[in-house]
């Protein structure tokens, strides 16, 4: 059976490029054919990569999706992974990269364990996201990190309600609120204010931005729970904003429900880590003084 692997790519650096050609070369050495984008294949020199639409489902048929950048790339993957139902394995060439499942000095053994197969897959929740007005769908959408509701005029203040399983929980004046799941709990939502929250807990966050109030903390609700976010009918224009991948006008009045996905995305990870050691490594915690449990 044929192997195929789909490669992402961030362009916007010649080093990403030149690590792409590497990368690809040796997938296919390997006998593992390269699937490229359409643009990004382009500027990938003497490539010899099957070249796709971003249009055409370009991850059916792959094994995994490779992505070569940041989490910003790697979020812009998930949207040809999910539909396809395969992995995403991000090489981290960007800055944090908690999405990532290795970083850029462990290149050699990411794609020695792709040619091997010597990796495992873990499941994280997704958001499922609807938009409507007056009872009619405006928009529905997914998101793996957050979806967040946001004014849409940097002068303005968003009046909304939040609900949650059919209950108002506090109205009040915002920036935004957002709606994250616990993967994205290391994303907006955390320098907006959220708590960290291990992938393993099945919850959603629900974090006002700059709210103007003084019940508007971060809330965690079950992962069964329906949160909706109401836009003042008779305020301002407001923004949904998915992962920030995609973005809907959303007028006053609008209502926006946020319930747990039922298509989860599949990350690779090369080594079995725990999230707590992956935290500490990524914001470079201090842990100097820990003993660890007494024996």
């Amino acid at each position: 059976m044929t192997r195929r692997v789909l490669l992402v790519v961030h362009t916007g650096r010649e080093q990403n490029l030149r690590t792409a050609e590497k990368v690809a070369g040796r997938l296919l050495d390997a006998g593992i054919e390269v699937r490229a984008l359409a643009g990004e294949a382009d500027e990938l020199r003497d490539s010899a990569c099957e070249v796709a639409s971003p249009d055409e489902n370009p991850a059916v048929g792959t094994e995994l999706v490779l992505v070569l950048g940041g989490d910003g790339t790697l979020l812009r993957a998930a949207e040809l992974a999910r539909p396809a139902g395969v992995p995403l394995f991000g090489v981290n060439l960007g800055r944090v990269g908690f999405l990532a499942g290795a970083d850029s000095d462990a290149l050699d053994e990411a794609i020695a364990a792709v040619v091997e197969s010597r990796y495992h897959v873990e499941e994280r929740m997704t958001l499922e996201v609807t938009a409507t007005l007056n009872g009619d769908q405006v928009a529905a959408t997914w998101a793996l990190n957050e979806a967040s509701v946001e004014k849409s005029s940097r002068e303005r203040i968003l009046d909304v309600v939040v609900e949650v399983d059919g209950h108002p929980v506090s109205a009040f004046g915002c920036d935004g609120v957002l709606c994250s799941t616990p993967t994205g709990s290391t994303a907006y939502a955390f320098s907006a204010g959220g708590p960290v929250v291990w992938p393993d807990v099945q919850a959603l966050l629900v974090v006002p931005s700059n709210a103007h109030a003084l019940f508007a903390g971060p809330l965690v609700v079950s992962r069964n729970s329906l949160v909706a976010m109401e836009i003042d009918q008779h305020g301002h224009h407001a923004v949904l904003c998915c992962d920030g991948q995609r973005q809907i006008d959303l007028p006053p009045g609008a209502r926006v429900e946020v319930v747990s996905g039922s298509t989860p995305i599949r990350l690779v990870r090369l080594h079995d880590t725990s999230f707590t050691d992956r935290l500490v490594r990524k914001f470079e915690l201090p842990v100097q003084g820990w003993r660890g449990p007494a024996k």
